[in-house]
């Protein structure tokens, strides 16, 4: 059995936008559906009001609430374009004090320039004495000697043959019997050619030739002084000497242009 009335959903499967539109009114209250039905429901709402129309009426007592969520706390980031105006200020005044400062000592300088003309004279006076000096042993060093006696004292060996062939004299210390000696005496009354018996007396002298190799082998002492004379310009100290006299002469020349070497010639360039 079928029965038809108004709510027949055949026309709403026919209109799909009115089917949307009962679907939307379907979870309102009348007075909700009935306001949309109005032009002026019809434009945006201004969200914060829609959420306010939306809420459900607060009860005049309501109970305690919870406080509000603090707002998060936002990073603090280190601002240079509050720092570097301070810097520079800072940095500014130091700048102007220094420099007030030295004007001051110029100044000050200035006006008293009279008194330190007698100091500078005496400094460049010390300074041209030193240097002059410096230069001047520099150069005696370089052409310095170095003289000594070097005593040597030793033993040195000796050991050879010694060859001889001289004639020489030797003394008899004792008589000497010479057996079957050529005795030939000729005299006034006697004349004796004949072999016979000879004694030499002690103390006789008789003229001999030595020829004989002799082996030495002996020590002989040595007591020596060895003088000893060394130019330093003919070593290698020479080099470093010469090295500081180069050195030295850019700042002689500056106190003094006319400076001479101890060989008296000019030490500066023209």
């Amino acid at each position: 059995m079928t029965h038809s009335d108004d709510s027949n959903p055949r026309p709403l499967r026919s209109d799909p936008g009115a089917r949307m539109r009962n679907i939307l009114s379907a979870s309102k209250t009348p007075v909700e559906a009935e306001m949309e039905d109005e032009p002026l429901a019809r434009l945006p709402r201004n969200p914060s009001a829609a959420s306010a129309a939306s809420s459900p009426p607060v009860s005049s007592v309501s109970p305690v609430s919870s406080p509000p969520d603090s707002p998060p706390k936002k990073k603090k980031f280190f601002r240079w374009n509050k720092v570097l105006p301070a810097f520079w200020t800072i940095a500014s005044l130091v700048s102007m004090s220094i420099n007030i400062v030295l004007i001051v000592l110029l100044v000050i300088l200035y006006q008293n320039r009279a008194t330190f003309e007698p100091l500078t004279d005496v400094a460049m006076d010390m300074g041209k004495s030193l240097l002059s000096g410096l230069y001047s042993n520099f150069e005696k060093m370089d052409d310095a000697h170095i003289r000594t006696n070097i005593a040597v004292e030793s033993e040195i060996p000796v050991q050879f043959d010694l060859a001889l062939n001289q004639e020489t004299e030797v003394v008899l210390s004792r008589d000497v019997v010479i057996q079957n000696a050529h005795v030939h005496i000729a005299t006034g009354l006697l004349n004796i050619n004949a072999p016979a018996t000879v004694t030499l007396p002690a103390g006789t002298t008789l003229p001999i030739i030595l020829s004989l190799t002799v082996p030495v082998d002996t020590t002989v002492p040595v007591h020596l002084d060895v003088p000893v004379d060394i130019a330093l310009n003919q070593t290698d100290l020479h080099e470093p000497f010469t090295g500081l006299q180069d050195v030295l002469r850019p700042l002689y020349c500056l106190v003094d242009p006319n400076a001479l070497s101890i060989y008296k010639l000019p030490i500066c360039p023209p």
